[in-house]
């Protein structure tokens, strides 16, 4: 029997948010959340350790689902979308303390939020930084879940 590609995608989607919220609220060691957004190697170190346990936690998540619900999935197609997922998180997650930053030394992703008309809300309210963060994860998480079940049926 095969899986239809849009049940693929929406069972890879959860299984990986599943994932998501385990790794980055549970799993997320506390020294990791507080170091992640700083310059510098410690920063970056901080969030390749995070990431890299996220990571380990989706690819755990989309495994399960993938046997337990016979999707079918392609190893290298699964591989593919958690890269996605995790080099998306990475790149949200070093903005951590700087969504209210303004200039030319804000992370990247800041600088584009503020220069698409967000910096009052990113600067005025200090729950828009983490809520731009989440709805970005959750956005790529879906494209990753898109990667992780398309191609050939199975």
């Amino acid at each position: 029997m095969t899986t239809h590609p849009g049940i693929k995608a929406a069972a890879a989607y959860a299984a990986l948010l599943a994932g998501h919220d385990l790794g980055d609220y549970f799993i997320q060691r506390d020294t990791d959340a507080k170091a992640k957004g700083k310059a510098g190697l410690e920063g970056a170190a901080a969030c390749a350790r995070h990431v890299a346990s996220y990571t380990a936690v989706q690819a755990a998540a989309l495994y399960a689902a993938d046997r337990y619900l016979g999707l079918g999935l392609r190893w290298r197609r699964a591989a593919a979308g958690l890269a996605l997922s995790a080099a998306t998180h990475y790149l949200a997650d070093r903005c951590a303390g700087h969504w209210a930053d303004t200039g030319p030394a804000a992370p990247l992703l800041v600088r584009a939020l503020h220069a698409a008309g967000k910096q009052d809300w990113l600067t005025r309210d200090p729950s828009a930084g983490p809520l731009v963060d989440q709805a970005w994860h959750r956005v790529w998480i879906a494209g990753a879940a898109a990667v992780a079940a398309g191609g050939r049926t199975t």
